[in-house]
C-alpha cells in the first residue's frame, strides 16, 4: 500500500553526492515543501508535496510544524554488547594514566572482558537492546556491533547470538562483526597462539552458524602487531570473511595493513599519516573516523579533512564503548568532528548516511531515492543548517524504519 508523507520544510536526499573526496553545500539537494512516496517499505518517489498528492491520490501522513526530514543515519562502529562499566577507568584518566597503561595494568578491556564473561545471556541481551533503543531514538536507523569482550569460544559465540538474537526483534537493523582478536586474553601465552585459536576454532563455527560475515582486529602496540594481524586477516579472508581493521589509533602500521589485504575499512587513524592516507585511497579502503574516541581519550581528531582532500571515501561511527567512547551520541560527535576539522555539512551528512552504509555494504539505504529503504529521520526545525549548528543538541522527533512511523513519545 502506498502513503505519502509530507510536507516537510525541506528534505536533505542526499542523492546524486560522490561516495568519495570532498563535498561542497551547493551539491546538496533540497526539496523545499516536499513529500514521499513510500510503499512496501521502500521509496517510490520523493518530489515536490502538492505534486505528489495530485498524482498519487494515496492516504496521507501528515507532518504538521516546521520539519527537515533526513536519511536514517548509520553508525559503522560500535560496541555496544558489553557487560558492566568503566568508570573506574574513566576516573584514573582524568588523573592522567594513560589508556595503554591502564591495559597494561589488566584494566581496560580486560575488565569489560571479565564482566561480559560473567554476564548471563538474558541479562547481556536486555542490556544491549537497551542501547540500541537509545540509539535508535537518536536517529541510528542502522547500527554496526562488535563482539570482542569475550575472548573465548562460548563467550565470542555468546556476544554474537545476542546480536543477531536482538536484530530479529528490534526496530533498527543490526550489523554483527567478529573482534575475537581485540587483545590477546590472560590464558594464552603470546599473540600468535590465540590468532591460530581463532582461525581453527571460533571462525569458522561463527561461519557455520552463520553468525557474522565480518572480522575485524585491533592493531596497536600493545594488541596485535602489523605482521601477525596481516597474516591472521589473510586466512580470515581465504574463509569468506569481509575485512575490517582497528588501524592507527595510537600507532601507525594498520593503516598498511588494511591497504594490504584490501579491507572493507580502516577505522581510528588517529596517527595517520600521508603515506597510510595514500595507501587507504590506492586501494579503495574506507576511512572511518571516530571522534568519540578522540573526546574520550583527549587525543586529537583523526585527520579527516586531510582524509576527504586525498579523495578517500569518509564514514564518521561512534565507537560506543564502555571504555574510549562511554558517550555513544554520533551527532553530537560529528558535528564536534565538522567544527574542528573544517567538514561541510553535506561532508558530514554523508559520513554518517550513504557513506556509513557502504561500509557495511548497504547500499540500499543512506539516500532518500526511488528504490532505497524508507528509512528516515526528522528534526523539528524549517533550516537543515539548524542539526549541525546545535551541536547534537537537536534530536530527531520522528523516526521512519522501513516507512513505519516511531516517535520519541511512541516508544
Amino acid at each position: 500500500m502506498k502513503k505519502l508523507t509530507g510536507p516537510f520544510r525541506q528534505i536533505i536526499t542526499m542523492d546524486h553526492l560522490e561516495r568519495k573526496g570532498p563535498i561542497t553545500d551547493s551539491m546538496i539537494n533540497i526539496i523545499e515543501n516536499g513529500g514521499v512516496i513510500v510503499e512496501n517499505g521502500t521509496i517510490r518517489e520523493v518530489d515536490d508535496f502538492e505534486k505528489l498528492h495530485r498524482k498519487y491520490k494515496v492516504p496521507v501522513e501528515e507532518i504538521t510544524g516546521p520539519s527537515v526530514l533526513t536519511p536514517g543515519f548509520v553508525d559503522a562502529h560500535t560496541h555496544i554488547c558489553y557487560a558492566g562499566t568503566r568508570a573506574n577507568d574513566y576516573a584514573q584518566k582524568i588523573q592522567g594514566i594513560t589508556y595503554q597503561e591502564i591495559l597494561a595494568m589488566g584494566g581496560g578491556i580486560y575488565s569489560t572482558v571479565e564482566k561480559t564473561r560473567q554476564s548471563d545471556f538474558d541479562t547481556l541481551k536486555n542490556e544491549t537492546f537497551n542501547r540500541v533503543d537509545r540509539h535508535f531514538n537518536s536517529g541510528i536507523t542502522t547500527m554496526e556491533i562488535k563482539s570482542g569482550y569475550g575472548l573465548s569460544l562460548p563467550d565470542e559465540i555468546k556476544m554474537l547470538d545476542v546480536i543477531n538474537s536482538i536484530n530479529e526483534t528490534s526496530t533498527p537493523d543490526l550489523v554483527s562483526t567478529c573482534l575475537a582478536a581485540h587483545v590477546k586474553p590472560m590464558e594464552f601465552n603470546d599473540n600468535e597462539t590465540y590468532l591460530d585459536f581463532i582461525r581453527s576454532d571460533i571462525l569458522p563455527l561463527i561461519r557455520e552458524r552463520d553468525l557474522s560475515r565480518r572480522v575485524d582486529i585491533f592493531i596497536e602496540e600493545n594488541a596485535f602487531q602489523p605482521k601477525e594481524s596481516q597474516k591472521f586477516l589473510v586466512k580470515a579472508q581465504a574463509l569468506g570473511f569481509e575485512i575490517t581493521v582497528h588501524a592507527d589509533q595510537f600507532s601507525r602500521g594498520g593503516a598498511l595493513v588494511a591497504a594490504t589485504v584490501g579491507a572493507t575499512s580502516a577505522d581510528h587513524l588517529e596517527s595517520s599519516q600521508d603515506k597510510d592516507i595514500r595507501a587507504l585511497v590506492n586501494n579503495n579502503v574506507t576511512a572511518v573516523v571516530l571522534p568519540g574516541a578522540s573526546l574520550g581519550l583527549a587525543m586529537d581528531f583523526a585527520p579527516a579533512r586531510k582524509i576527504l582532500d586525498a579523495g578517500a571515501c569518509l564514514a564518521i561511527a561512534s565507537d560506543w564503548n564502555p571504555g574510549s567512547a562511554p558517550m555513544g551520541d554520533l551527532l553530537l560527535q560529528s558535528a564536534l568532528l565538522s567544527n574542528f576539522e573544517k567538514l561541510t555539512f553535506a561532508e558530514t551528512m554523508a559520513g554518517i548516511t550513504f557513506r556509513a552504509a557502504s561500509v557495511l555494504g548497504m547500499d540500499d539505504r543512506g539516500i532518500l531515492r526511488q528504490g532505497k529503504l524508507a528509512d528516515m529521520i526528522s528534526f523539528p526545525t524549517d533550516d537543515h543548517r539548524e542539526i549541525l549548528y546545535n551541536q547534537g543538541m537537536l534530536k530527531p522527533d520522528m523516526i521512519w524504519k522501513n516507512g513505519n512511523l516511531f516517535t520519541k513519545k511512541s516508544q
